[in-house]
């Protein structure tokens, strides 16, 4: 589709945009990184910016598995992004089985986002190839009604989203190469990268607090084995339907146990797609309607 134009012309213009702003690309395209230079160009400006963090694999704002917010007004809030003023729980780093709930979250963020600020950054998965890459992409267009989309681009690969797109959804997409910089992460270190994550949100040894099993969501069937529980990843929640935060289901001898941080103003646990080791802080992917339903 071709190079629409250069960085530095990119940052001129989106810093003096309203609306949202959302950044699409592979892995190691240095899509976050531009984010957070488009992010820190309008605050230059004097504006005051929202960052929607969408990536739930490589989460800059909040844990790994959720969508984060974060509103900044200076040039010193846009050096630290990780503690979110609002969170919404994903359940999974990868985006197959979870588009709907992944879509709610960031067009809930986005909502909230476009309520304090001139302007929304919007940082997205590196998935957008194929039905599942295609298909959350386009949801996420439709709903968060983007003034611009960037997409960088090292050939060909994003011409089947981009011409979609433009399409469908008479989106305004800016095409850019990346930037020269952009180093390379191996799996291992990757999964390392995860782990620190979780451990930093979850902590080395969380409290456990016992919990009924009504308060999942979904609801657990009747005669549902709670021993399956063990080790799954759960988002805890307030009593308004926000994501406080994560926490690990424990089962032993017939009860079960959230290991979290957030038991204070826990209300529910949202079941999430992953099984983590509160040991080595290790994932592992679950389908949850597997899980719940043996399917």
């Amino acid at each position: 589709m071709g190079i629409d134009e250069p960085y530095d012309t990119l940052m001129e213009r989106v810093s003096g945009l309203d609306g949202v702003v959302m950044v699409i690309g592979e892995a190691e395209t240095g899509r976050t990184t531009l984010a957070k230079m488009l992010l820190r160009a309008a605050v230059e400006r004097g504006r005051t910016v929202a960052y929607v963090d969408g990536d739930v694999a490589a989460a800059t704002v909040g844990p790994i598995a959720c969508v984060g917010l974060k509103i900044v007004s200076s040039v010193e809030e846009c050096e630290d992004l990780d503690d979110p003023d609002e969170l919404r729980f994903v359940g999974a780093i990868e985006p197959n089985g979870v588009v709907l709930p992944h879509v709610v979250a960031v067009s809930a963020l986005v909502d909230i986002a476009r309520e304090s600020a001139d302007l929304v950054i919007c940082d997205t998965t590196n998935v957008v190839t194929g039905v599942v890459g295609q298909t959350l992409k386009y949801h996420l267009v439709e709903l968060a009604q983007p003034s611009l989309v960037v997409a960088i681009t090292r050939g060909s690969e994003l011409d089947p989203v981009i011409g979609m797109l433009r399409r469908f959804l008479s989106a305004r997409v800016a095409v850019v190469e990346p930037t020269g910089d952009v180093a390379p992460v191996s799996p291992g270190e990757l999964q390392d990268l995860r782990s620190e994550a979780l451990r930093r949100n979850l902590g080395d040894d969380p409290p456990r607090w016992r919990v009924q099993t009504t308060v999942f969501a979904p609801t657990l069937p009747d005669g549902f084995d709670v021993s399956r529980l063990d080790g799954m990843l759960v988002g805890v929640q307030d009593e308004r339907g926000r994501c406080l935060g994560l926490g690990v289901l424990e089962h032993e001898s017939g009860a079960v146990k959230v290991a979290t941080k957030y038991g204070d103003e826990m209300r529910g646990l949202r079941l999430g797609s992953m099984r983590v080791n509160l040991d080595t802080f290790a994932t592992s992917r679950v389908r949850l309607r597997e899980l719940i339903f043996g399917v």
